[in-house]
């Protein structure tokens, strides 16, 4: 089965007629479905028929990587810095801004577990930070010697 350079059908031909048909044509005969009986083969420009192939799997991966954020932890502790806060709140800005979500999470160590509430100030002064640029999507947690803040960026 032939299918001509406009789409229209040829019907059923020789793989020779084919072939000098394409050759007429000045374009390439394409096997579309090899599976199929009879087998379906296309009069196109091949170079073209691949790029926008390509192009159309190009597409495809960008809506996916769209659909697909990634989440970023930025590890904080009870007795940070102020530099060392402020730079981490900067990059979790960037990235939020970049659509992708964010965790602010905090690691209790030896005697610092018996002070829960200090690294609850940390995380919510890091949400309270980010908050022009995103939203608390939960609330902080504390599941054993850890305890973390998950941020989504505004709509």
């Amino acid at each position: 089965m032939v299918i001509g350079p406009n789409g229209e059908q040829m019907g059923i031909k020789s793989l020779e007629d084919a072939k000098t048909i394409a050759n007429f044509a000045g374009l390439d005969l394409v096997l579309m479905s090899g599976n199929s009986t009879p087998a379906v083969g296309k009069i196109i420009d091949y170079n073209k028929y691949k790029y926008e192939k390509q192009k159309k799997q190009k597409e495809a991966m960008k809506k996916q990587r769209e659909t697909n954020k990634e989440l970023k932890e930025y590890r904080l502790s009870i007795t940070i810095d102020i530099q060392d806060f402020n730079t981490r709140v900067k990059n979790a800005r960037e990235y939020l801004l970049k659509g992708h979500k964010v965790k602010g999470s905090i690691r209790f160590k030896g005697r610092q577990m018996s002070h829960p509430e200090l690294g609850r100030e940390v995380l919510l002064k890091f949400a309270d930070n980010l908050s022009d640029v995103s939203m608390i999507e939960t609330q902080v947690k504390q599941e054993g010697k850890n305890m973390f803040i998950l941020l989504a960026p505004k709509k």
